[in-house]
């Protein structure tokens, strides 16, 4: 009898922070609060409180992230949505998208295919059944115009050559 694979994936710390930060992300929103005070404070209460679970330090960098960054982010979200509103999305896909888009343009040690697979098995675990495929869709746009935001912040982020005298 043939051994049967198990139908599962091995979730990694990566997708584990990830799905953190989508977690504290919804839930900032949700209490209308600033998302990177709020994962301060859970970095703070988890270093006191062995009843909350540590901050993994790249939950910490996506949120602060998003938050830094958010009109950008949700700016190029709103101009992928056809018919739709960014508000008018279930906040999940919101974080979803957000954290996804964030890690195109700045998460430089990330492959772009595999924040777009991250996103969806996010949305396929958090989401309802045809969010998978919408939030595919709106990142297939994004994935085109990331390497031109990639490129723009570093060269502006590179330094200037010295005039010369």
């Amino acid at each position: 009898m043939a051994e049967q694979k198990p139908t599962y994936k091995k979730l990694g710390a990566r997708h584990k922070a990830r799905r953190r930060a989508v977690d504290l992300l919804f839930e900032a929103e949700a209490r209308d609060v600033d998302a990177a005070d709020l994962v301060s404070e859970r970095v703070e209460l988890s270093t006191h409180d062995q009843a909350v679970a540590p901050v993994h330090a790249y939950t910490k960098t996506l949120v602060e992230g998003v938050a830094d960054d958010l009109d950008r982010v949700d700016g190029t979200i709103e101009s992928y949505l056809k018919d739709w509103e960014l508000s008018r999305l279930p906040a999940v896909d919101r974080a979803i998208l957000r954290i996804a888009v964030w890690e195109l343009f700045h998460a430089n040690d990330v492959p772009p295919v595999v924040a777009v697979d991250e996103a969806v098995e996010l949305a396929k675990e958090l989401s309802t059944d045809d969010s998978p495929s919408f939030v595919n869709g709106v990142l297939g746009q994004v994935v085109l115009v990331a390497p031109q935001v990639r490129a723009a912040a570093a060269a502006t982020l590179a330094p200037r050559p010295e005039p010369e005298a």
